[in-house]
């Protein structure tokens, strides 16, 4: 999720409907032909000894200033945000070592600890939260001790004894492959001291993935997420060819920006931008996301949902697990609302239709590998 994103990847149209025969998460062929809801909120899976929500919330905008406006006066409403959640069965967070600017470098996983912490409700639901929090590649990380040492630091902001999914938050394979190996190495060494439960990759792509994934699981550490780009702006050959992979090596996707930084709300126009870099942004691509824009408001009203929860639900039908980013009480309640139901196969259909039928997609990240 850093900042820094490069030119867009290509669409190949037969791989819309990969997913469409298989469902990574079983159910009877009797719930099927009832169209039980795939998920309700309180309703857990597995990511190898964890047991998650079915959607996750990302914290990229706690501490962030310079992206999402961030002030220390929004504390209390976030903190709100997360007692909502928490209490609404909500139990993956998403962080990462270098969320928050300048001097709030941090801030989200401080702010991570603090809640939960201080949240009011039952003890053992709030053992159950599990953190994934994603270590920077930064240049000055050079040997496994560097990164555990970051590990360990990570553990102090958050004044807690064990994350959940240690994530190596991007690959140095496009401009310093020989500090991967150091990386990798130190998410090895990690997992052998107890310091995360599990260990996970950000922004790899699909030959890079099938090297960390032999390399780790050669030294007996599986790996058990993946974080990519994916979402309706972002469902090109690239992110299937990850989902494939990962869905054969047991793997679980966790679909960042499942709502384009928010081109996915309905909230904007060409007109109507937000403030900031992500405006500049905007204005490139709204003007060409109207056949998918159009086709998500169709489907929303006539399930009396809202937007984003379509495009979010979208996500986890395709078997991720997405993680929209909070900063509000309004926000965390309208993405509650896309769990406990199912979009159709037609449906589902007719969004990707409308994806690639939209001119403009979301560019991807700098830092993502082939």
């Amino acid at each position: 999720m850093a900042l820094c994103l490069s030119a867009s990847k290509s669409i190949v149209f037969n791989i819309i409907c990969s997913n469409s025969t298989s469902d990574p998460f079983p159910s009877s062929s009797v719930f099927k032909s009832l169209k039980i809801p795939r998920f309700w909120p309180w309703q857990k899976v597995k990511m190898g000894p964890l047991t998650v929500s079915p959607m996750g919330f990302g914290t990229w905008a706690w501490g962030n200033q310079l992206l999402w406006g961030y002030q220390d006066s929004m504390d209390s409403e976030l903190q709100q945000t997360f007692n909502l959640a928490v209490e609404n069965g909500i139990n993956l967070f998403d962080t990462a070592d270098s969320y928050g600017t300048g001097k709030l470098n941090g801030q989200s996983e401080k702010l991570l600890g603090k809640f939960i912490r201080e949240f009011p409700g039952d003890k053992q639901v709030k053992n159950d939260i599990v953190i994934a929090t994603k270590f920077a590649a930064y240049p000055w990380r050079l040997t496994p001790g560097q990164f555990v040492n970051a590990c360990k630091s990570s553990l102090e902001r958050m004044e807690i004894e064990q994350i959940g999914i240690g994530q190596l938050h991007w690959s140095t394979a496009n401009y310093a492959p020989l500090q991967e190996r150091a990386l990798w190495d130190g998410l090895v060494a990690m997992y052998e001291k107890g310091l995360v439960r599990a260990v996970g990759v950000s922004n790899y792509g699909p030959k890079q993935l099938l090297k960390i994934y032999k390399y780790l699981d050669d030294r007996g550490v599986p790996l058990r997420s993946a974080q990519v780009q994916f979402s309706l702006l972002s469902m090109g050959s690239e992110q299937m060819e990850i989902k494939n992979i990962c869905d054969s090596l047991g793997i679980r996707v966790i679909a960042y920006s499942p709502l384009g930084l928010g081109m996915l709300t309905g909230k904007y126009t060409p007109s109507n931008l937000p403030p900031g870099p992500r405006g500049l942004l905007f204005g490139q691509i709204l003007p060409g996301l109207e056949p998918l824009l159009t086709s998500l408001r169709e489907i929303a009203q006539r399930r009396r949902k809202t937007i984003p929860q379509v495009a979010i639900n979208w996500c986890v039908c395709k078997g991720t697990i997405p993680i929209p980013g909070i900063k509000s009480v309004k926000q965390t309640e309208e993405n509650l609302g896309a769990l406990g139901w199912q979009l159709s196969s037609d449906e589902l259909l007719q969004l990707e239709y409308a994806a690639l039928d939209s001119p403009q997609k979301m560019i991807q990240n700098v830092f993502q590998t082939k």
